[in-house]
Parts: C-alpha cells; sequence; structure tokens
C-alpha cells in the first residue's frame, strides 16, 4: 500500500467554460493526463492526499460530477479545502454528495491502517514568498469579490486557520506512527526557515507536509525539503506535470 498526492486539480465537468488552458497549453486537458498518470500508478488499496482546489463549482450540486470523476478512480482519497472550492460551503452539505472512496478533513482527521491525517485550507503569509520562482500570469478567473488584500485582514484570516489546523492536529491519536498534515497554502519558504505554521506542525509531531496552490513554477526551482523532521511535498499538479507523487 503507498500513499500518493496530487493538489490543485480544478475540475471543471459541470461548470461551463472554466476549462484550465487559459493558463497556458501544459493545462489542454488536464484531467486527461492526471487519469493517465493515476492509473497508471495508483492501487485500490492506495491513499490518495488531495490538498484542495479540487473543483471550479460554485454549489455543491455542480461539483458532483467532479466528485464521481475522482471517484471513479483506484485508491481511498481524503481532501481539504482549497481557496477556489466555493462549492465546499459545509462538511453537512458536502458529505450530501460525497461519494463513498473520499473522505473530507475539516476539524478533523482521517485515520488509515497505522496513518493519520490532519489539515486545514491555511492563507497567505508575509512570512515568505514565491514571486522569484514564478512566471506571472493574468488570472482571469480572479473573483475580485473574495480576494483580500488588506493586510490586517489577511493576517486575520491565517490566524484563524492556524487554530483550524490546530484542531486538527490534536486530534492524532498518540499511537499514529505516521502523521500527516495537508495544507492548500504553503506552510514555509523555500530556504525552510522556521514559520508560524511549520512551529505548528513540529508540536504535533506530522513528518510530511503536502500542499499545492503555487502554479506557474519554474520546473524544479522549489524542491524543499526536510526541516526539523518534517518533509514538506509540493504537490500542485502543473508543478508535478499532472502527474501524482508518492509520499509513502
Amino acid at each position: 500500500m503507498s500513499v500518493w498526492a496530487i493538489a490543485d486539480l480544478h475540475l471543471s465537468f459541470d461548470v461551463p467554460d472554466k476549462e484550465m488552458d487559459v493558463f497556458g497549453e501544459n493545462w489542454k486537458n488536464h484531467p486527461e493526463k492526471i487519469k493517465k498518470h493515476w492509473l497508471e500508478k495508483i492501487k485500490d488499496d492506495d491513499l490518495v492526499l488531495l490538498p484542495g482546489d479540487i473543483s471550479w463549482a460554485m454549489k455543491p450540486e455542480n461539483a458532483k460530477a467532479d466528485l464521481e470523476w475522482i471517484h471513479a478512480l483506484p485508491g481511498t482519497k481524503v481532501m481539504i479545502r482549497g481557496n477556489h472550492d466555493y462549492w465546499w460551503y459545509s462538511l453537512k452539505k458536502v458529505s450530501e454528495i460525497l461519494p463513498p472512496s473520499i473522505h473530507l478533513v475539516q476539524n478533523n482527521v482521517f485515520k488509515w491502517n497505522n496513518l493519520v491525517v490532519g489539515g486545514a485550507r491555511m492563507w497567505d503569509t508575509p512570512e515568505y514568498s514565491f514571486n522569484k520562482f514564478t512566471h506571472y500570469l493574468e488570472n482571469p478567473r480572479e473573483n475580485v469579490l473574495t480576494k483580500v488584500e488588506n493586510p490586517e485582514e489577511i493576517e486575520k484570516i491565517f490566524v484563524r486557520e492556524l487554530s483550524r489546523l490546530e484542531t486538527s492536529l490534536k486530534l492524532f491519536p498518540k499511537d499514529a506512527s505516521i502523521r500527516i498534515a495537508m495544507v492548500h497554502y504553503p506552510p514555509i519558504g523555500a530556504d525552510l526557515q522556521p514559520s508560524r505554521l511549520s512551529a505548528l506542525l513540529e508540536k504535533y509531531g506530522v513528518s510530511i507536509c503536502v500542499f499545492g496552490h503555487l502554479h506557474n513554477i519554474r520546473a524544479h526551482s522549489l524542491p524543499f525539503g526536510t526541516r526539523n523532521g518534517v518533509r514538506y511535498i509540493l504537490t500542485a499538479c502543473d508543478y508535478l506535470d499532472f502527474n501524482p507523487i508518492r509520499v509513502i
């Protein structure tokens, strides 16, 4: 049994005019690329981590086709909410449309054999920046109504998300031999200098942290790595060339 991860699927099977190729030729037919690699690698008894930005849908009922597409692929899947998952109203609402092979982490944990997964969406923080690693592209999908630019508001959201992450991590069973955290936003800078989030992961004995959110990153420019026992893995699907990465 293996553990895999891939973030930022950005599916849109029931959402017109949301194809991802507006962000570059590499995104053309990206669900087919993901499916091809997934079927080549992942078995029914594997675990697949999906750290946010699952669907472009705005309502749960419009995300159902995307979730069914994921469900049809091999493996047990566990996901957290990303900043573009507007359809993810609440655990109750999403659970009503959730296929049986998909599980959610939101103020809880997911247990799988001797492994436990916790997590939270997180948010931007001024502690680190990835601008020098990014090819900037105008975002035609940016929602100006939900965009947050005020530094005080950004900090308020970040602190709230940090609290939600700790709520999840506190639920880790003491006997869990492998502790994994999923966050959508990066938890640490490329230089692996300590951050508020990395301190929290270390406090609760996390050994692996997977995340996404970063796009248009120059190939192989962000290897991340291990700091104080925590291995940081960027799993944004375009960074992985739409190919799930093996975590364990």
